[in-house]
Order: structure tokens, then C-alpha cells, then sequence
């Protein structure tokens, strides 16, 4: 089959979660890194939120990380991404939801776009007021009901799902900015994270993301290759930063 391009930054939970599935599903695919804050007047036609990943194979294009990953697995042959027995199954999609929402409001939003990419991309200051909510009040409540999630060893429906790979990845964004799990409080939580940093695609693709924070965006393509991508040959990149319609102020 012909190679699959990513648009999205691997910095992006929601990029790293589509490329995991990738990597267990066998999918070739090629990269295009670009911030969705930045992308073109071209990205607004692919993804009308401004928001990333998205999927282009052909003449099919998907937008929504979760959309993208289930159409991978309808598609794509090999270990399935989600649990057998129908009960484990509707609750790992509710983790997934879970992380793709209330977690990423958290960790993402409010924590990680806040201190690191608002100011970087859109010149504003950093709402301390906002930042202090989300780590001292929201954050210990979403971190107790994650731990009662938690395994005591392997992964959260014993063989590994698309709920490990949702849930994990913003952890790293959290981790960029100071804000870490307190193994002390959440022994199990903190164990099963190290688990899917060490034990799956996930680990590697960690890596990359944290070598592109230290990057700055022209040259985040060009590293690529480091880490096993292959830049696709065209970009959806602009030169200036926009909103998208849904993006917090």
C-alpha cells in the first residue's frame, strides 16, 4: 500500500497516540510535523478546527485522533487495537475518551498550552490562576481516578489497547512543564506509566517528541530521519500562527 502521511507534530498527544497505532498496525507512513496552529490556508480545508492529526491516504482524509485510529483498525489487519470481550472493550474506549477530553483539558489545555505553547506561538502570558487550578485542584482528583485504573503489573486490560496509548501520551507534555506523578501518591499509576514508556511504540515516539520541544519548528523536519520518519514531500506549514475556531484563549 501506499504511505500514509500524518500531518501533525509528534509534540502532540493525539499524534504520538494515531502513530503508536501505526507502529502496532504495521502502517508505513510518512510525517509532516508541522504545529496546527501553523498550518496554511491549504490546512483549513484538511482540517477545519485547526487541529491535528490528520489522516491522508489517496483521496481520504480523516481529522480526530480517535476517528483516525478506528479506521485503522477496520483497514489494517494484524493485533487488534482494542480488547476482546465486549465489557473490557466499551471501557477501554471510555478511557480513551476520558484521556482525550478531560485529561487533555488538564494536562494539555490548561497545563502544557498555557505555560509552553501560548506564549511561544501566540505571544500571550501565562495565567498563573489557570495554571495553579489545573495542577493544585483539577489534577489530584483526575491523577486518584486514573491510579484506580492502574494495574498492578502489564497494562490496563492485560494485553495492550489503544486505552494505554490514549492515556499515556499527554503525561509527557505534563512532564515538560514540571508537572509530574508523585510515585509516593500514585504507586500504581506512575509504575504503569514507566511500563509504556519502556515496553511499548510509545517509548520511542516519547523520545522524538522531546527532542522536537528542544527544536525549533524549521528544523523539526529535518530530524526526523533520527528517529526512523520519513518527511512527507509536501506540507500543509504556514509562516504565522491562528487560532482555530475551538482553540482556548
Amino acid at each position: 500500500m501506499e504511505p500514509v502521511t500524518i500531518v501533525g507534530n509528534p509534540v502532540s498527544p493525539y499524534v504520538r497516540k494515531v502513530l503508536a497505532a501505526c507502529a502496532l498496525k504495521g502502517v508505513e507512513v510518512q510525517l509532516d510535523p508541522i504545529v496546527g496552529l501553523m498550518g496554511n490556508d491549504d490546512f483549513d480545508r484538511i482540517s477545519p478546527l485547526r487541529r491535528i492529526p490528520v489522516w491522508v491516504e489517496g483521496e481520504v482524509t480523516l481529522c480526530d485522533s480517535s476517528v483516525i485510529v478506528q479506521y485503522i483498525e477496520e483497514t489494517r489487519p494484524g493485533p487488534s487495537l482494542w480488547p476482546a470481550d465486549p465489557v473490557q472493550r466499551a471501557k477501554a474506549r471510555w478511557l480513551e475518551e476520558f484521556a482525550d477530553t478531560r485529561l487533555f483539558d488538564v494536562l494539555g489545555w490548561r497545563l502544557f498550552f498555557e505555560i509552553a505553547v501560548k506564549p511561544r506561538f501566540l505571544g500571550g502570558e501565562v495565567d498563573q490562576a489557570k495554571v495553579e487550578q489545573a495542577r493544585d485542584v483539577e489534577l489530584p482528583g483526575i491523577l486518584d481516578y486514573l491510579e484506580g485504573w492502574a494495574p498492578e503489573a502489564g497494562f490496563l486490560f492485560g494485553e495492550l489497547s489503544m486505552a494505554d496509548l490514549s492515556v499515556a501520551p499527554a503525561f509527557v507534555n505534563a512532564g515538560a512543564v514540571q508537572v509530574n506523578v508523585d510515585p509516593a501518591r500514585w504507586p500504581k499509576l506512575a509504575a504503569w506509566l514507566e511500563r509504556v514508556e519502556t515496553q511499548t511504540p510509545l517509548g520511542p515516539l516519547n523520545a522524538l517528541a522531546r527532542a522536537l520541544m528542544r527544536t525549533p519548528v524549521p528544523a523539526q523536519r529535518d530530524r526526523l530521519s533520527e528517529f526512523g520518519f520519513v518527511a512527507s514531500p509536501h506540507s500543509w506549514a504556514g509562516d504565522t500562527a491562528r487560532r482555530g475556531p475551538m482553540t482556548p484563549q
